[in-house]
């Protein structure tokens, strides 16, 4: 079983962290590229992480009750292809 690595995108020219507002699934949820994932917060706009694969979650490596902010390319989640 393959796995794919999600993280967060560029999102802007300038946008260099985000916060992760609420993660939209949990491990072992089935999920289609393209499904959103989790709400992210960027220069005070919510803007929503996709899948960038079809498979199941298997690992959520970041939690969204952590304030903290998270750089561009920070690896946030694992999903196992189907």
């Amino acid at each position: 079983m393959q796995q794919q690595i999600v993280k967060i995108p560029q999102m802007g020219l300038t946008t260099e962290e985000v916060a992760l507002v609420e993660w939209l699934v949990s491990v072992g949820d089935s999920v289609l590229e393209g499904d959103v994932i989790a709400n992210l917060e960027a220069d005070k706009a919510l803007v929503e992480l996709e899948a960038t694969v079809s498979g199941e979650i298997s690992e959520l490596l970041v939690d969204a009750d952590d304030s903290a902010l998270l750089e561009v390319g920070r690896p946030v989640a694992v999903i196992n292809q189907t």
